[in-house]
């Protein structure tokens, strides 16, 4: 089976063009060893040193001097909204104080849907509205991506 060992990221500025496309969720773009299939319909195995975020936007290089590029699928989201800046801040404090993934935005906090959370931000007088579009949340605060513990 072809590997994929190697990820560079924002192609754009590489000058790289990519053979073929893999849209994942935000849950499947943090990997380090799987098997995959293109959008194209190639399997390959993702084989690479360390668990690692894929961003929208990386390539997978793969052993047959192919790249693939990654692309964010569309999830079902929610987006919090209010017109107060306080409100947004302290349903920030709540959604962090539960360890949930967030989007933050200028003016909204978006967050994977959850009927539960939903009821939560708008007690506290949030606007909620579904939406479904590519997940990017924040990444975790002892590095740029994703951290799976603390190393201090």
């Amino acid at each position: 089976m072809i590997k994929g060992s190697k990820v560079i990221a924002n192609h754009m500025k590489s000058g790289i063009n990519p053979t073929d496309f893999i849209t994942l969720s935000y849950d499947d773009r943090f990997r380090r060893r799987i098997v995959m299939k293109t959008d194209g319909g190639e399997e390959f195995l993702l084989d690479l040193f360390k668990t690692t975020e894929l961003r929208s936007g990386d390539l997978i290089k793969l052993e047959n001097g192919k790249y693939v590029e990654v692309k964010a699928a569309s999830e079902k989201l929610m987006r919090a909204t209010s017109n107060d800046p306080l409100l947004i801040l302290k349903a920030a404090w709540h959604i962090g104080n539960r360890h949930l993934s967030c989007e933050i935005q200028k003016d909204s906090l978006i967050l994977r849907f959850d009927h539960v959370i939903m009821q939560m931000l708008e007690n506290l007088g949030l606007t909620l509205e579904v939406i479904t579009q590519p997940f990017n949340p924040e990444g975790g605060a002892y590095g740029e991506f994703r951290t799976t513990g603390h190393k201090h």
